[in-house]
C-alpha cells in the first residue's frame, strides 16, 4: 500500500503495485499498517498517567501535555482542551486498552489537523474517517485479525461519538480556526490622587490613614485667616473681654403649679392645632368620597 504523509503520520491510500512476492507484500502491508495514525498523539506513559487521575486531574494533565498555557484567557485553547478531555473521558467509559486510547486520541487530533491545516470539508472528513476506520477497525478481507485495533461495536461507537462531538459542530470549528477575532482587552481605569505638599489641606502620607474631618479639626495647621483673627484678639486686650455668665437658675421664683399651668397651655395650643389640621383633612377626604359616590350613582 502507498500512503500520503501528514504531521501525524501517513493517510490510507490504494493497494501496493504488483510485482512483489506474497511474503514481501505481507511484510510491507504490516509495516504500513503499523504506521496508521502514527506518531501517537499521546505516549503510552502519558496515557497511563492520565488513567490514574480524576476528571480535574485529566484536564490539568492534558493541559500540561498539550502545552495549553492560556486556557483562562484564550477561547481557542479552552475549546481544544475541552475537546480532548471529553474524548479521553469517553474512551475511559468504553474501557479501551492503552493502544486503543493511543489510536483514538490520535484520530481526534488528526481530524482537527485536517480541518485546520488542510481546510478539509465535512464531506471529505467523513470520507477520511471511513478510510481510517477501515484500516484500524474490523475488516473481513484482512488475513490477520490481530491487526484489528477496534471491534465492530467499538468502531461504531467511535463513529457515533465523532459525529456528535465534531461533525455536528463542524461549522463552529471552522469559524474558530478560520475567522479572525478582535482581541478584547479587559482592564480597569484607576484615578490616583497625588499627595500635595505639606502646606496644603491634605496630610503627609501615613502608614495608617485618617479621615479628612479628623485631620482638619485636630491636626491641620492653622490657616492664615485663623492666625489673623488670633492677632486681632490679642490687640484688643482685656478691655473688650466677654461678659461674665450668670450662674442663676432661670427657673428660680416659679412654683410647680406655675410650670404645670404653662405646660398645660402649651399642650392645649399644640393639640388644638393638630386637631384642626386633622379635621380639615377628614373634610377633604369626605368631599372626595362624596364626589365619587355621586359619579357612581350617575353611571
Amino acid at each position: 500500500m502507498s500512503q500520503g504523509t501528514t504531521p501525524w503520520g501517513p493517510t490510507p491510500a490504494g493497494p501496493t503495485p504488483a510485482g512483489t512476492t506474497p511474503e514481501s507484500e505481507r511484510d510491507t502491508e504490516f509495516q504500513e499498517h503499523e504506521k496508521i495514525l502514527s506518531p501517537d498523539f499521546l505516549s503510552v506513559a502519558q496515557i497511563t498517567d492520565l488513567l490514574t487521575e480524576d476528571v480535574d486531574g485529566v484536564q490539568e494533565k492534558l493541559r500540561i501535555f498539550l502545552n495549553f498555557k492560556n486556557v483562562e484567557t484564550c477561547l481557542m485553547d479552552a475549546i481544544l482542551l475541552d475537546y480532548y478531555v471529553s474524548g479521553f473521558l469517553w474512551a475511559r467509559r468504553m474501557d479501551f486498552s492503552v493502544i486503543q486510547y493511543s489510536k483514538f486520541m490520535t484520530l481526534l487530533a488528526m481530524l482537527l489537523w485536517n480541518l485546520k491545516t488542510l481546510h478539509m470539508s465535512l464531506e471529505d472528513s467523513i470520507k477520511w474517517l471511513g478510510e481510517v476506520m477501515a484500516e484500524i477497525g474490523p475488516n473481513h478481507s484482512r488475513k490477520s485479525e490481530e491487526w484489528n485495533i477496534f471491534d465492530v461495536k467499538q468502531a461504531n461507537a467511535i463513529i457515533d461519538y465523532i459525529k456528535i462531538s465534531l461533525f455536528q459542530h463542524y461549522k463552529l470549528y471552522e469559524f474558530m480556526f478560520y475567522s479572525a477575532r478582535e482581541e478584547i482587552v479587559i482592564g480597569t481605569e484607576q484615578v490616583i490622587e497625588v499627595v500635595k505638599p505639606a502646606g496644603g489641606p491634605f496630610p503627609e502620607p501615613l502608614e495608617e490613614g485618617i479621615s479628612f474631618d479628623i485631620y482638619s479639626t485636630f491636626i491641620e495647621p492653622s490657616t492664615t485667616l485663623d492666625r489673623e483673627m488670633k492677632g486681632l484678639d490679642q490687640e484688643q486686650g482685656p478691655e473688650e473681654s466677654q461678659p461674665e455668665t450668670s450662674d442663676v437658675d432661670p427657673s428660680f421664683g416659679f412654683t410647680i403649679e406655675d410650670v404645670k399651668s404653662v405646660l398645660d397651655q402649651v399642650t392645649d395650643d399644640i393639640l388644638i392645632g393638630i386637631q384642626t389640621e386633622i379635621n380639615e383633612k377628614l373634610q377633604i377626604q369626605e368631599e372626595v368620597f362624596n364626589a365619587r359616590i355621586e359619579k357612581l350613582k350617575k353611571a
